[in-house]
């Protein structure tokens, strides 16, 4: 997930499977904490997210971290920069996941449908980045963080009574280093949603939308 600019409509519901006529491999599956794959590493394997949640992230050279993007269900992770992964990908919680061979998406000639998915799949990552980009440079904490919360409510928000929650498995830092943040600045912003009654924070990873509208409205700059 890379998106943090949601839409003035409910996104569009996960990226089905790929087709494929080929059998698929046997799926991968990764314990909390385990790395699917190192930034460097030559790519053989591009992966599509079937249950659970994975983080992307790079390192600076003086050591300071940066969270690239969150895999979600229906997210395919693992796209290569010069034949090589440009990112370290660990698992936030248990996770299954479907892999491709690489050759699928560089050639139609055995797969063209796996092909055409994998290459509309690719073309999505790079409007998402686009997207990404713009609000690390031009929103503020609390317009960040609404966005945050906005797009994983519409993707992955379950219903609770008249309200909807989200679960978080990534940490604090973790959100701060996605959106360009300090751990203090994410923290303080939730409070200050909490206090504004748009959120209320059941416990550190459970969050209760009870304001959506004002939430969207905050997430697109809108302060009345």
């Amino acid at each position: 997930m890379y998106v943090t600019i949601p839409r003035d409509h409910t996104a569009e519901a996960y990226v089905a499977p790929l087709a494929s006529k080929s059998p698929k491999t046997a799926a991968t599956r990764l314990k909390p904490g385990t790395y699917l794959y190192y930034e460097g590493d030559h790519v053989e394997w591009l992966y599509q997210v079937t249950s659970g949640v994975l983080r992307l992230t790079r390192l600076l050279a003086d050591g300071r971290r940066q969270v690239i993007a969150f895999g979600y269900p229906g997210d395919i992770v693992g796209f290569p920069s010069n034949g090589k992964h440009h990112a370290d990908c660990e698992a936030l919680t248990e996770a299954r996941l479907q892999p491709y061979r690489r050759s699928a998406l560089e050639s139609g000639e055995g797969d063209p449908k796996l092909h055409q998915g994998l290459l509309q799949a690719a073309l999505r990552e790079i409007s998402a980045m686009q997207d990404h980009f713009m609000m690390l440079g031009r929103k503020s904490a609390s317009e960040k963080l609404a966005s945050f919360l906005c797009v994983l409510v519409d993707q992955v928000g379950q219903d609770l009574g008249g309200f909807r929650q989200v679960t978080l498995p990534m940490s604090r830092s973790d959100i701060a280093d996605f959106l360009g943040l300090t751990t203090e600045t994410v923290s303080r912003t939730f409070t200050q949603l909490r206090k504004s009654k748009i959120i209320a924070i059941e416990n550190i990873q459970t969050i209760i939308i009870l304001r959506p509208t004002a939430l969207l409205g905050l997430s697109l700059g809108d302060r009345d």
